[in-house]
């Protein structure tokens, strides 16, 4: 007997969907003993209902099934749900439907019908391990988005009363805990009576002595005791100057270790900035270096975000990348001074910044959005820019980012500026990012070809678009020469 037939699964759900009761039985009874939650279905409309109100993970299905066919019930499912795994069964491999249907309706697999089930299992275990490590860019997503939330009131030094209060606080939402404490043993960051800060009602002072007692860090900034997830708060020469502690519901996964790493490391910052603050007048030169750190680190946590936005859509991967290049490229060939030209560099970077507090709902929607919907995209540029404007290196950024999807004519967002009442740098960003933007595929329309994209470029001078900046674009595109252009500045897969 296989090995992983032990492997308990109780938080993956399986439906399994056969116009014969026996399979579905059958399948039902193979993967419950797996320790997964499975559900059956004999009736194909019913489980499209059931996919549609319900949150599974896995679709088992038969190809052939009266009165409609596995295939139809994909299509079907796709148009609402382009999130669930689905394992098409057939009675034989002629049976099964062709490879270009298999992959355009995003079926992970098909699995040939027989007295055994070792090779279904085998496809289960890869969407398995497939779903687990998606849920986990989700979860560290979600941390990442909730420490933006809380890091401005960590940070505030004129909040000195309150920053034990602001870090717990921030710690339970971020790692939804049932409690946290600080214990702090350096008196200099004490600002409070006492040395012990904790949530109210949940945990006495003497449990959180008994827990942190011969806590040992060693090399390793977290540590684990019992129910409750500890990390080393160090001063700016790294050394432990107290512990944050946090008791989790359940038990602790990767992703909140690696979080908390990162939420130590910011206390960390702030605690030693709120005090360097105290000092100001005597200690100038290390309140400098302790700012460098609070940049270092927002730098650390809005890079880790920007990849997460153009990770969370396989059609708009590298994106921002691709858009940076372009516009650098532009700035160059107009003849724009060194710090002109990073400057663009850098906006174009992170001119979609604001997009990670977008729904997944609104961003992957395949359809055509709503007005509402539309309304809530176009906040992404004004969101960005105050993410940005928390970060003193990014000052001279923030009004190119927040203007990047203005229009020459006044018909663009969030201000309506027109004209030379929109940043340069801002008309560079908005010729590069529809650029790559029309020459990029997506869910709902094919992309462009160079020579598509280029008249339409032109067709947007001087309403959408500066008309120097699409002059310079043309003048880029025939110095290189379409091909090596198309190489250097489109979406590489999408040419073939």
């Amino acid at each position: 007997m296989r090995r992983s037939r032990g492997t308990v699964h109780k938080n993956i759900s399986i439906l399994t969907l056969d116009d014969d009761a026996i399979m579905t039985s059958t399948l039902q009874a193979y993967f419950q003993r797996s320790g997964y939650d499975v559900d059956v279905e004999n009736d194909p409309y019913r489980a499209i209902e059931r996919v549609r109100d319900g949150e599974y993970d896995i679709l088992l299905l038969d190809f052939l099934m009266s009165p409609v066919c596995g295939d139809q019930v994909v299509e079907q499912i796709r148009s609402f749900n382009r999130d669930i795994y689905i394992i098409l069964l057939t009675g034989h491999k002629s049976m099964a439907p062709p490879l270009k249907t298999i992959r355009e309706l995003e079926i992970q697999g098909y699995y040939e019908k027989s007295d055994r089930f070792d090779q279904l299992e085998l496809l289960v275990e890869s969407c398995v391990k497939s779903i687990l490590q998606m849920r986990t860019i989700q979860n560290y997503k979600n941390g990442l988005s909730l420490m933006m939330d809380v890091l401005p009131q960590i940070y505030d030094l004129d909040a000195t009363q309150s920053v034990f209060g602001s870090i717990l606080e921030a710690a339970m939402r971020i790692f939804q805990a049932e409690s946290s404490f600080i214990v702090l043993n350096e008196m200099p960051y004490r600002v409070v009576e006492g040395n012990i800060q904790k949530t109210t009602g949940t945990i006495s002072d003497a449990e959180i002595t008994e827990i942190i007692r011969d806590a040992e860090f060693g090399e390793k900034l977290t540590l684990q005791k019992g129910e409750y997830l500890l990390a080393a708060i160090e001063n700016e020469k790294h050394q432990a100057i107290g512990i944050l502690g946090i008791g989790l519901k359940n038990k602790t996964e990767y992703v909140q270790v690696q979080l908390m790493e990162i939420f130590a490391r910011q206390i960390s910052s702030a605690l030693h900035n709120n005090q360097l603050h105290l000092l100001v007048s005597e200690q100038n030169k290390e309140l400098t270096r302790a700012y460098a750190q609070l940049n270092e680190s927002y730098m650390e946590i809005i890079g880790a975000m920007r990849t997460i936005v153009d990770e969370r859509d396989i059609y708009t991967r590298g994106h921002s990348d691709r858009v940076s290049c372009l516009a650098e490229a532009l700035a160059r060939q107009m003849g724009k001074d060194k710090k002109f030209i990073e400057r663009v560099k850098l906006a174009g970077l992170f001119h979609d910044i604001g997009k990670v507090g977008i729904s997944d709902r609104i961003l992957l929607k395949p359809e055509k959005l709503s007005f509402e919907e539309y309304a809530d995209i176009k906040k992404h540029s004004d969101k960005g820019a105050k993410i940005l404007a928390a970060i003193t290196l990014f000052s001279d950024i923030v009004p190119i980012v927040h203007a990047h999807h203005e229009r020459i004519d006044g018909k663009g967002y969030p201000d309506g500026l027109k004209g030379d009442e929109i940043p340069d740098e801002s008309k560079i960003i908005a010729v590069a990012d529809s650029f790559d933007a029309m020459t990029s595929h997506r869910q709902y329309r094919s992309n462009m070809t160079l020579g598509q994209a280029i008249e339409e470029l032109k067709k947007g001078s001087g309403t959408q678009f500066a008309p120097e900046v699409v002059e310079a674009f043309l003048q880029l595109c025939e110095e290189c020469g379409q091909d090596k252009f198309f190489d250097m500045y489109a979406v590489k897969e999408e040419r073939l």
